[in-house]
């Protein structure tokens, strides 16, 4: 895993995380808390739910879980929360306003990377 980036859209809040080889296996599920990988140390968010994306990717760098929180203050997405790398898979959290329908792809590109995005309606 190489970046994360995040954008607002007109029916949608977007997550993308940039992968330096193919799509890799992953997944994204709400779960009750949000806990570091490798140590299950619960991180505190803000927002209405939490959404847990788990990726079969190193990340490129790595934080202490729970120290990188990004806010974000979308219409849909709350907080952004970097929760670790470990044994070749990656975890990031997003606090978001309540358990809203969402949506996970993997697009190809660019060059010999690619991309998972993560994609939360504003609204029921």
């Amino acid at each position: 895993m190489e970046n994360l980036r995040s954008g607002r859209h007109l029916c949608f809040d977007r997550l993308v995380i940039d992968l330096a080889g193919p799509a890799a296996s992953h997944s994204a599920r709400y779960v009750s808390e949000l806990t570091g990988i490798g140590s299950g140390l619960q991180v505190d968010t803000t927002g209405g739910a939490n959404l847990e994306i788990l990726v079969q990717a190193p990340a490129t760098e790595d934080f202490k879980p729970g120290a990188e929180v990004k806010t974000l203050g979308y219409t849909t997405f709350r907080q952004l929360v970097w929760l670790g790398s470990f044994e070749g898979q990656t975890k990031v959290g997003l606090s978001t306003r309540a358990q809203l329908p969402m949506r996970v792809f993997a697009l190809p590109g660019p060059g010999d990377g690619s991309r998972l995005v993560i994609d939360v309606a504003h609204h029921w």
